[in-house]
């Protein structure tokens, strides 16, 4: 992909689903990649594939909704490889529960590490691609932003303020004229361990089995995989989208544009 080899990229909450697949996928085009994940052993694990495949990486174990932590992973970057030009905010939870039985320490949790932990990372990251002559931002979203889910309210919500920031950021940027730019991916259900996991939580917490108006009916759901979310990042990440900012992307297989039959 054109403009990416030797540049330099964190992807935070990498080690594992979506932020692997887009570390390594990276890796494989001459990126130099930190792997920021809050489960050491699981980023080291990803170190070692991209390394073992002649890849550059290295890890830091990092609590995305720390700002002290936050700061300190766009230093150690910064003084590893000398420059950042590609911020993935990946990291991300959900936890079930709609806006009756959710919990307010749940929301503030998913706030923390998705909301959070984005805002923080393009607040770092943005002066830092300033100095080295510009970058891309690309802030990890969902379909839950895009459509009422109502057994993870917390969840959209968290996915709803990295939507608008993204927006507020690329505008920003625009002002200043410093050559970042971002955009949001906004992922339909992507096989990931999150995603699997996500089921028997909603079976334990009595959330499964009504149906809200215009959901898409399960004979229709399929899920993609951490790959297809990579390879747009990879394209978002190069100067091939260097004209593109500001903008909301929606790989989901098609499944927003399904027009359900209303429940009876």
């Amino acid at each position: 992909m054109r403009g990416l080899s030797g540049k330099t990229a964190i992807v935070t909450g990498a080690g594992n689903g979506i932020g692997r697949a887009t570390a390594i996928r990276l890796a494989a085009e001459g990126v130099n990649v930190c792997i920021a994940e809050v489960d050491g052993s699981a980023g080291d694990e990803v170190v070692t594939a991209i390394t073992g495949d002649g890849g550059e990486a290295f890890a830091v174990e990092a609590d995305v909704s720390d700002p002290t932590r936050c700061a300190a992973v766009v230093d150690r970057t910064i003084d590893r490889y000398g420059a950042l030009h590609i911020l993935v905010n990946n990291a991300g939870i959900v936890e079930p529960g709609n806006i009756e039985t959710q919990t307010y320490d749940e929301y503030k949790r998913q706030m923390a590490v998705s909301a959070d932990g984005t805002f923080l990372g393009c607040k770092y990251a943005v002066p830092a691609m300033t100095k080295s002559g510009g970058g891309s931002i690309i802030n990890m979203a969902s379909i839950a932003s895009k459509r009422g889910v109502h057994n993870v309210a917390a969840y959209c919500a968290a996915k709803g303020a990295i939507e608008a920031l993204s927006r507020a950021v690329a505008v920003h940027c625009l002002i200043e004229k410093n050559n970042v730019r971002c955009n949001s991916i906004h992922p339909g259900s992507i096989d990931t361990p999150m995603v699997r996991g996500i089921g028997p939580k909603l079976v334990a917490a009595g959330l499964v089995g009504k149906q809200a108006p215009n959901s898409p009916p399960p004979a229709q759901q399929r899920l993609g995989e951490p790959l297809d979310i990579a390879n747009l990042v990879l394209f978002l990440a190069s100067d091939e989208s260097k004209f593109i900012s500001g903008q909301e992307f929606v790989p989901d297989g098609g499944i927003s544009a399904v027009m359900a039959p209303f429940p009876s």
